[in-house]
């Protein structure tokens, strides 16, 4: 007792937590390992497993797929006995009943129906007669399609092998079986048997491997019978209350919006972590008390976070199921999923993090018991075509268990196939090996490019050797971006200083554009239009009028009017005098446009004289501007002085209020001058084309379609009233005024290619889309 009270007094904190944690397994407080041999079964149908039943509902719904294939294809360099070959893989078909199972529906359910053994023929197709460059390529070839090649899961048989001859003493030996009743495990069964047997028959003696005592369908029973009473539930709790208000899908940056189906198209990027780095990660778990698993596992968690803008982190990791001594050696459907979420809250340091990791991943090996689809069943989490339940990220590190033999006087090698499919957004495979840590990240080709992943691995890659560096740093201060990085974000992409006229408010632009083509058309309406003279004159008319009721710097007027002249010569007269426009659709209801005024606390309001029976009762002093015009012709028509600069308020535009009431938005007018200057940068418009504005006024687009063409010395072309709606109105304004420019909400694209004889319009040099995604066929048709 005292040398046992010594050596616990040397544990480390970290080390005593570990024994405690295991303790409180072993003593109750964490559920037992499930009780009970497995007994051989009956003459009786088999039920499936739990993880068979779900693999067989996800064919169901989409037959004939081959996202569930495992395949495998080896390299026999040197003197093969193919009859001992195909002798070996006949007593592995006949000793597991998996390989001869279908599956099938009784009373509605289904069910296994394990065939008799029949024999086992192992195809050879015969390549030698090609030269070494077709050899090679009919290799690759035949490996792809036995890969995408599906299984019939009720026809069978769910094991394939054949056997390619490409010389006397070089073959590929290729199998793939459905997940439905394999797993990693199983192929290193498969290959320990058949070293073993190809050996013996080769050497002229009988099997040397003993009769397995249960099957996979015994199992399967069961499995069911031990999670029928306190087990399940008892273990149920524990996720139920590990699990509570998981978020359901974890938001990281994608370079393609999620698809509504997966369609489960994968690729990979292998890893290859150093030896040394390997090397301080294991000392860093060791002086923790957690194992290389628990390391790694927190540290991609850390990245995920910080992808994800997250502090709460759920990622799938796999196990091997195989909790019985009994089916060890059989070949089947045991590995199971555990789901471990981890709480980054609180900027922890990653010592703190790893112990979370450690405590997380026991606690979940403890209640393993429950098989991941059970679980789902169990939570109900909202269900989605577009991604998996629970989570969306898987990580797994490779142990030792699964290894295969070898085959006497062969050389084996793997031949390696392309990875097609992805179950998951990503899932990060790594493996301990005297040459570092080795594996791949997996990824959905539907979400990211491969140049995405590549650098998430370099991301990973440096979080791995700042915490192997310092365990005790903060999460907040670990660095992402590598020098070459760092500088191409920081540095190059941000180099985005741009000469513009900084100094000068939108007005002073139009003005200085009036002063250069006065005689040139600027506004046209249904039937009115100005030249860009009489656009200034009237505007300035306005604007001293304006300035002498108040108007001047940060004071709103509302601007309540149709689409018309009078619209472009009342917002641009507001800017004059000093004024910022606040825009009141027409449209709107009385109560939003009563809000409205109210919040944006307009000091005047500019309207037409029709409009006003829709203005709701207010106090603020209105002005019609058609019916006082007399009035206001008896301004000055010269300039204003200046009145503002350029970081005053020239607008504010009020957001629909879809999630909540509607805010208003104030820009300067700096950063409309800004904006307008790259527009013109990039899309250059002159005095020769012509801009149609259709877009309420109440929406930021038309903020552009206002300035920018008067700018630059185009036509500004007024659509009437309600105009945008109208796809055939639209096309015939745009064949009769020639416009070159205009904006379309993808939504009305649609409606207009598919309405109006979109290809007679053929004066349009430039449509730019907004507001909602823009499908490619959608570009394609027009």
């Amino acid at each position: 007792m005292t040398e046992l009270a010594d050596r616990l007094a040397k544990l480390t904190p970290a080390q005593r937590k570990l024994l405690e944690l295991r303790r409180a397994q072993q003593s109750g407080a964490a559920p037992a390992a499930a009780p009970a041999a497995i007994p051989a079964r009956g003459e009786e149908l088999a039920p499936l497993s739990f993880s068979q039943r779900r693999l067989w509902f996800l064919d169901r719904m989409e037959p004939g797929n081959a996202f569930y294939n495992l395949p495998n294809a080896v390299r026999l360099r040197g003197a093969l006995d193919e009859a001992a070959l195909e002798r070996s893989l006949s007593e592995i078909v006949r000793r597991h009943e998996a390989l001869r199972t279908v599956f099938a529906e009784a009373d509605g359910s289904p069910v296994q129906v394990i065939a008799p053994f029949g024999g086992f023929a192992l195809p050879v197709e015969d390549l030698s007669g090609l030269g070494e460059a077709d050899r090679e390529a009919a290799v690759r070839r035949r490996v792809g399609e036995e890969a995408s090649r599906p299984f019939d899961l009720s026809a069978g048989p769910l094991f394939r092998a054949a056997l390619l001859r490409l010389g006397a003493e070089d073959h590929v030996l290729q199998f793939s079986m459905h997940h439905i009743v394999s797993d990693g495990w199983s192929l290193g069964v498969l290959f320990r048997e058949l070293s073993a047997l190809y050996a013996a028959y080769l050497a002229g003696r009988e099997s040397p491997l003993s009769e397995l005592p249960v099957q996979y369908a015994d199992y399967a029973v069961w499995q069911r019978e031990q999670l029928a009473g306190g087990v399940l539930e008892r273990q149920l709790a524990y996720w139920r209350e590990r699990l509570a208000d998981a978020p359901a899908l974890l938001e990281l940056p994608t370079d393609r919006p999620r698809p509504a189906v997966q369609r489960y198209r994968g690729a990979t990027v292998p890893v290859a972590l150093s030896p040394e780095l390997l090397e301080r990660l294991q000392a860093l778990g060791r002086s923790e008390g957690a194992t290389l698993y628990m390391t790694l596992l927190g540290a991609f968690q850390v990245l995920l976070s910080k992808y994800s803008g997250s502090e709460d982190i759920v990622v799938g990791s796999t196990i091997a199921g195989r909790t019985r001594k009994e089916v060890e050696e059989l070949i089947g459907f045991f590995v199971n999923t555990l789901v471990l979420r981890t709480d980054l809250s609180g900027d922890p340091s990653f010592r703190e993090v790893l112990r979370r990791a450690r405590e997380v991943t026991l606690g979940a090996y403890a209640h393993q018991e429950v098989p991941f689809e059970k679980l789902v069943e169990e939570l109900q989490p909202e269900r989605s075509l577009s991604h998996s339940p629970l989570f969306q990220v898987m990580f797994a590190l490779q142990k030792a268990g699964g290894g295969g033999g070898t085959l006497p006087g062969l050389s084996v090698r793997g031949v390696g196939a392309e990875h097609v499919s992805a179950q998951f957004d990503l899932s990060l495979e790594l493996a301990a090996a005297p040459q570092g840590l080795l594996g791949g990240l997996y990824y959905s080709t539907d979400l990211f490019e491969r140049g995405t992943v590549e650098r998430m691995l370099g991301h990973l890659e440096r979080v791995l050797e700042q915490v192997a560096a310092d365990a005790d740093v903060r999460l907040s201060r670990l660095e992402l971006l590598g020098e070459a990085e760092r500088a191409l974000v920081l540095e190059e992409w941000n180099a985005t200083d741009a000469a513009f006229p900084a100094d000068q408010c939108i007005h002073q632009l139009i003005e200085a554009q009036a002063a250069r083509t006065p005689d040139a058309a600027a506004v046209v309406a249904e039937e009115s239009s100005l030249t860009y003279a009489e656009l200034n004159a009237r505007a300035n008319q306005l604007a001293h009028h304006l300035a002498r009721r108040g108007v001047g710097p940060e004071v709103r007027v509302g601007l309540c009017l149709e689409r018309g002249v009078e619209m472009v010569v009342s917002i641009l007269a507001v800017l004059k005098a000093g004024g910022a426009y606040v825009p009141l659709d027409p449209g709107y209801p009385p109560e939003r446009l009563a809000y409205m005024l109210e919040d944006s606390g307009v000091a005047m309001l500019l309207t037409q004289e029709r409009l006003r029976g829709i203005l709701p009762a207010s106090d603020v002093p209105t002005l019609d501007v058609d019916a006082a015009w007399d009035l206001v012709a008896r301004e000055s028509a010269e300039n204003p002085a200046p009145a503002v600069t350029p970081a005053n308020v020239a607008y504010v535009i009020y957001t629909s209020g879809s999630t909540g009431r509607p805010k208003g938005v104030m820009n300067a007018h700096r950063g409309v001058v800004n904006r307008l200057v790259w527009m013109q940068a990039h899309f250059g418009i002159g005095a020769d084309d012509v801009v149609l504005q259709k877009t309420p006024f109440s929406f930021d687009v038309s903020v552009w379609e206002f300035f920018w063409p008067l700018q630059q010395g185009a036509t500004l072309v007024m659509a009437r009233p309600d105009g945008h709606r109208d796809p055939l109105y639209l096309q015939e304004v745009i064949e009769r005024r020639g416009v070159t420019t205009l904006h379309f909400v993808p939504s009305m694209l649609q409606q207009f290619v598919e309405t109006a004889e979109a290809a007679r319009c053929t004066s349009l040099r430039r449509v730019l889309c907004s507001g909602e995604a823009l499908p490619p066929a959608l570009v394609a048709r027009f």
